[in-house]
């Protein structure tokens, strides 16, 4: 017999399935066992990647994240889960208003309609998220899908989604030299240090700002990610000017789980950016440059990035003038409010 909990006042109604015994909540009892489903699922969802532990751990500490109204497991009879969904409402809230859905089921439990109650459930609470939000700013759904997963994108797409992006995987091979590239005058280039870590973000905020979907890293955020198990300090690279401010940086993060499913040991240069005022002088190749000297030196085969393939930056032809070379593709879907 189902166990479903009453749902609380305000949320979406529960779905039903005949395959699911009961659909709840994610508590931090769960963390393993939702490692284990995204893990079955990260090769056919995100063939480049492995789900780390610390991810998902990460999900129940964000002060933005209310786990009891923001996630729901389908859990069968033999109290497996078969299926998570987040759905994620950013914590920047000025600009634009942007709730992130995520989620998938266990290969072994698809095509039975699944996936659809959840994606049901899904954007009924991602529409409260944004109805909560009173800024009036524009605001969205969005979800991204690896474009060897036409099987999520249509699903998207029934439900009302449309691709608004390309975002492009890249790698440089790390056997090959690097190009010695002069700093700029008026700039130092040196490694990541923690007390740069406002200098940083807010240095990051300004060189993103005319960024496609991009809103303002909050210091929360911010600490999370430079905080976090992945991010390398030794391998990130930060130009800080006459008066001490950090004007551009490439910043980068080590996963040694994703190395099985890559086939090759890597670090992700996770953010690459130069203030408005430093752009045109060639400080992004410098700084590109270094770090992947830094990651050369560190024995790692590759350096992995993903970037928008419309960038006004002009950052594509950038990495592909470093050496890198396009793999595979995110497609970025969104639905208008």
């Amino acid at each position: 017999m189902s166990t479903t909990p009453a749902v609380p006042v305000g949320q979406p109604a529960l779905p039903q399935h005949p395959d699911v015994d009961q659909w709840r909540p994610a508590v931090r009892a769960d963390i393993d066992d939702i490692v284990a489903l995204c893990r079955a699922m990260d090769p056919f969802d995100n063939p480049h990647r492995v789900t780390s532990r610390d991810e998902i751990a990460d999900q129940f500490d964000h002060a933005w994240i209310d786990m009891a109204a923001d996630s729901l497991l389908a859990i069968a009879a033999d109290g497996t889960p078969v299926a998570y969904a987040m759905v994620i409402l950013s914590p920047s809230r000025d600009v634009s208003v942007y709730s992130y859905v995520f989620g998938g089921v266990h290969p072994a439990w698809r095509e039975r309609g699944i996936g659809r109650a959840l994606l049901t459930w899904s954007l009924e609470r991602s529409e409260q998220q944004l109805a909560s939000v009173e800024t009036g700013a524009p605001a969205s759904s969005r979800a991204y899908v690896d474009e060897r997963n036409p099987g999520a994108a249509r699903l998207l797409e029934r439900f009302g989604f449309a691709v608004a992006r390309y975002f492009t995987i890249m790698e440089r091979e790390l056997s090959a030299p690097v190009d010695e590239i002069d700093e700029p005058d008026g700039v130092r280039l040196e490694a990541y240090h923690p007390d740069m870590a406002e200098r940083t973000r807010e240095a990051r905020n300004d060189s993103f700002r005319d960024h496609w979907g991009s809103l303002e890293t909050v210091p929360a955020m911010w600490a999370q990610f430079v905080g976090g198990s992945h991010f390398r300090d030794d391998l990130s690279v930060v130009a800080i000017d006459d008066d001490g401010r950090v004007v551009g940086f490439t910043l980068a993060e080590v996963d040694e789980d994703s190395w099985s499913a890559q086939g090759f040991t890597s670090a992700y240069i996770a953010l690459v950016g130069t203030v408005r005022d430093w752009r045109g002088r060639r400080l992004a190749p410098a700084l590109l440059a270094t770090a992947l000297r830094r990651i050369q030196a560190a024995g790692l085969e590759r350096a992995t990035l993903e970037v928008d393939t419309a960038s006004p930056t002009g950052a594509l032809g950038l990495y592909e003038r470093q050496g890198f070379v396009a793999t595979t593709r995110d497609l970025a879907y969104v639905r208008e409010r």
